[in-house]
């Protein structure tokens, strides 16, 4: 087996070594000729595996919408919404002239109150405006949830003439700066196992208080470090960087006068840990950014203060994909719970994480099998046929972008098996479809421009915040918008006069999820939905959740930065491509690590693991196993909302055949079931068809109706485009020519 596999290996070195050499020869052609925006074409030859640049990525001051569009790019008109949330509360007035977040960590802080707790990992953390609570939440868990509440453990505040509310003075991809004016200033960055905060207006009367008894509070003998233990059998220990000279008030009481400095809070998990916490103690991160610079690799850097080395903590996703790259000590004794799985600590002020690059392909990634061909063909053309009949009909951007994504694929699974007589009848239909949404025709509904936040909204968003799934408060953006991307890529693809016609609406609609930027004056806010941290997408939009920000479907994720990439391709942007499937690599790992669940793993508690496959909604600070619109029980919702759109990339996401075959058994006895959506089982039997061909063949060829994203034509595409017999994980799915930049 291992013989084998080197052998596989050889080849893919050597095919990539042949692709490198192609592409460069073609780029320098492409160099010597005018730029026409023409779409690059791949030589016919070669293998359907798609190129990326091996040059590296631009800088992160570059967006999506500028590269084609340097003078002026395209943006849809000003939408005047009745319905957003004035941020003017609670941001920096030097931050409101550039877009704003829509669905990041602590979007919470700047909703409604502001009072909601956000999970700033290992703490939840709540502003109550005049003061702030640190929280080392407590783990609850049954068979359909597990999630930590919060309680306040520690509270800090200042008797210095405190404002009304707290304001974000700055943030970042890794961290957010609190002010409680006049006063105190919170360094909340992501993975510290301190809760770090500095004095603003010189000596400063401080207040610690807690919901439980003190039982002993222990100065050093600088009184610049306090070991607090309280009747909640917890242990925080205090530094602070001049004496602090901690008074009890009363047993759930300090204060301390006329200080002057910063304060570390960190709980005391374990007594052995106190050490590792004295000895980093002196070194505090006041921020923390992530950059793109090369396909596939995020690195991390964080500011810092103070002196000696950084420790933070790393999520179990940070310690698979940590680089040799990475400048770093990883103390794998020293560990922190959390609702992720443990915290570890990471001793370095730079880390670089790599995942496994995938290919964006037009189509299958090992071709469908011949003896398909008829049956596919047959399907295909009473599907496109029915185009003819069936005109879209809802104004909804979500449907509506399923429906042309679906008939996007029928052109692509046309010209695999060579059916493409059928195309220009796609042509047409996605032309009609497609352009009233660009050129602002589209009767009901539309893209506008919000210049508060800085973002996409729709016309029926900006009066309704449930129209459009809440898209007009920034919910699901990128699984909407990366319909609509799919759709315009392939038509772009075949009709490139079209495209370059519609090039400045398509690289819009991308910048409103995928702009790069820092920089003030910017269009759209930076990377919308992908949390740089977690590394993989939020969809709550502006909407205050007790648990933080949530997600439900990873596949709808995954297919939107798919889409870029294909969008990429279609243009000949090889930054786009790269900046596509780079996302694409982290959400898909992100998406193996936390939504699959497999019993025994020790990621979550083996009650909920035993019970579940999959996780319903995942949210920030919880894990339900049901969803927005289906309850636990109807397992093949929640298998299929983490497989649609049923792409080619959906076979490296489900690319280990072993844990299909536990998702599918544990789903199959809810297809019995009276009133199971005959859409619904087509996904079951997608993923049968991994490592069962036949039986799942005979299912589908049974099926009356299918997902209105779906059809026959593309189950059959995917059934006779699987291996027979598979077993391990499925082999050669991940091939690409610039491998070794991942590495």
């Amino acid at each position: 087996m291992d013989t084998n596999k080197s052998f596989k290996r050889k080849v893919i070195t050597k095919l990539g070594n042949k692709l490198n050499k192609i592409l460069s020869k073609t780029i320098k052609r492409r160099k010597e000729k005018p730029n026409t925006e023409t779409p690059v074409q791949i030589p016919s030859s070669l293998p359907p595996v798609q190129q990326i640049p091996s040059s590296p990525l631009p800088p992160t001051d570059s967006t999506m919408s500028d590269k084609h569009h340097r003078t002026s790019p395209f943006c849809f008109p000003r939408g005047q919404s009745t319905v957003l949330p004035d941020p003017s509360r609670f941001f920096s007035p030097n931050l409101l002239s550039s877009p704003l977040p829509t669905n990041s960590f602590f979007q919470n802080y700047c909703l409604n109150n502001g009072t909601q707790p956000e999970y700033i990992h290992p703490y939840l953390i709540k502003s109550s405006l005049t003061s702030l609570s640190i929280s080392s939440p407590s783990r609850y868990h049954t068979p359909a949830f597990i999630y930590q509440t919060f309680t306040a453990d520690l509270t800090i505040s200042s008797t210095s003439n405190p404002s009304q509310t707290h304001q974000i003075s700055s943030y970042h991809d890794l961290s957010i700066t609190l002010d409680l004016p006049p006063s105190l200033r919170f360094y909340l960055v992501r993975g510290s196992p301190y809760v770090t905060f500095t004095t603003l207006a010189g000596p400063t009367d401080l207040s610690f208080s807690t919901v439980h008894a003190i039982l002993s509070l222990t100065p050093n003998d600088s009184c610049t470090k306090y070991t607090l233990t309280m009747n909640s059998g917890q242990t925080f220990i205090i530094y602070s960087s001049s004496p602090l000279n901690l008074e009890q008030s009363n047993n759930s009481l300090l204060t301390a006068k006329g200080f002057s400095g910063f304060v570390r809070i960190a709980v005391l998990p374990d007594p052995s840990y106190e050490q590792v916490l004295d000895q980093f103690s002196s070194c505090y991160p006041v921020s923390g950014e992530a950059s793109m610079n090369r396909p596939f690799c995020i690195e991390y850097n964080w500011v810092k203060k103070g002196w000696g080395e950084l420790l933070l903590l790393a999520h179990p996703l940070h310690l698979k994909l940590l680089s040799d790259d990475s400048s770093v000590t990883v103390l794998d004794g020293f560990k922190y719970r959390s609702i992720d799985g443990d915290l570890v600590g990471v001793v370095g002020d730079s880390w670089v994480l790599k995942a496994d690059p995938i290919s964006p392909t037009w189509h299958s990634m090992k071709g469908v099998s011949e003896d398909g061909y008829d049956e596919i063909t047959s399907a295909l053309r009473k599907d496109v046929e029915s185009l003819k009949s069936n005109p879209i009909t809802t104004a909804s951007s979500y449907f509506y972008g399923k429906a042309i994504a679906r008939a996007a694929r029928f052109a692509l699974i046309g010209e695999e098996i060579g059916c493409k007589d059928v195309i220009p009848t796609i042509q047409q239909f996605l032309k009609s479809s497609i352009t009233p949404w660009l050129d602002g025709t589209f009767n009901g509904n539309g893209f506008l421009y919000d210049k508060k936040w800085g973002g996409l909204v729709t016309r029926m968003g900006v009066a309704d915040s449930g129209a459009d799934f809440g898209f007009g408060v920034y919910n699901d953006h990128h699984y909407h918008l990366g319909y609509f991307l799919y759709a315009i890529a392939v038509l772009a693809k075949i009709d490139p006069s079209w495209g370059r016609k519609y090039m400045p609406q398509a690289y819009a609609m991308a910048a409103d999820f995928l702009t790069l930027t820092k920089k003030s004056g910017a269009t759209y806010a930076r990377l919308r939905c992908f949390d740089m941290w977690k590394l993989h997408s939020w969809a709550g939009g502006l909407t205050e959740f007790a648990d933080g920000r949530n997600q439900e479907s990873t596949s709808e994720a995954i297919n939107a930065y798919y889409s870029a990439a294909l969008l990429g391709l279609s243009y000949g942007d090889t930054h786009l491509a790269a900046v596509g499937s780079t996302l694409m690599a982290f959400e898909t790992r992100a998406a193996q690590t936390w939504w699959h669940v497999r019993e025994g793993e020790g990621l979550y508690e083996e009650e909920f693991a035993k019970e579940n496959r999959v996780v319903g909604v995942l949210w920030n600070n919880k894990r339900d196993s049901g969803l927005w619109f289906a309850p636990p029980e109807w397992r093949e919702c929640r298998l299929g909302i983490q497989l649609l759109p049923l792409l080619p990339v959906s076979e490296v996401v489900f690319e280990d055949v072993g844990f299909v075959k536990d998702l599918v058994q544990w789903t199959l006895p809810a297809l019995e079931r009276d009133g199971v959506g005959e859409g619904w089982k087509g996904f079951v039997y997608a993923l049968e068809g991994i490592y069962d061909k036949s039986t799942a063949l005979e299912k589908i060829r049974g099926l009356k109706e299918h997902d209105d994203g779906n059809s026959l034509s593309n189950l059959l595409w995917w059934i006779y485009s699987r291996d027979d017999g598979c077993e391990g994980l499925v082999e050669g799915i991940r091939c690409c020519w610039y491998r070794h930049y991942g590495r």
